[in-house]
């Protein structure tokens, strides 16, 4: 099964620099629910399998590959709307929380890894959607679109893998 969706993703564009946009942003890039904790905990799970489980290991690795293509475009769109695309995210009360390896769930039973893997696929889109309803900005719209795109045939991986496990 394809990790991504084919289809090109939008240029990366912004109507006008925008801090506010820029710090609503950084939570999908590096906040708890980001593709900055996506690719950590897709990575783990990818080497924490690697010797019992080669397909998991493979989908993982693929799909960390694409969070980390998505980790790039938020990163080039936060720098174009004014800030610099750091790993922290900036609180209501202008506090900054920097990214942290704790927003990774570690747990090793392959089917509690893939239904949170789900989990955190659901509440990404969730966030996304969110942030397209207060973004006024034509050209970020429509990557985040792009990108739920892909976070729905993430979970469609998931639970084909998820259901694979359950036969055992």
């Amino acid at each position: 099964m394809d990790c991504q969706i084919d289809k090109s993703y939008p240029k990366v564009e912004v109507e006008m620099p925008n801090i506010e946009y820029a710090k609503i942003l950084l939570e999908d890039y590096a906040g708890i629910v980001s593709e900055e904790t996506a690719i950590n905990q897709y990575i783990y799970q990818h080497f924490d399998k690697f010797d019992t489980n080669q397909l998991f290991s493979e989908t993982l690795s693929k799909i960390a590959m694409v969070e980390m293509h998505h980790l790039e475009l938020l990163g080039e769109t936060i720098k174009l709307l004014g800030l610099n695309p750091i790993f922290k995210v900036v609180e209501s009360n202008n506090y900054l929380t920097y990214w942290s390896s704790s927003y990774v769930y570690y747990n090793t039973n392959i089917i509690e890894m893939l239904k949170n893997d789900i989990k955190i696929e659901e509440e990404a889109i969730r966030n996304y959607r969110y942030h397209i309803s207060i973004i006024d900005d034509k050209y970020i719209k429509k990557l985040l679109y792009r990108i739920i795109e892909d976070e729905e045939q993430h979970i469609k991986c998931f639970n084909m893998l998820l259901n694979e496990c359950m036969k055992f």
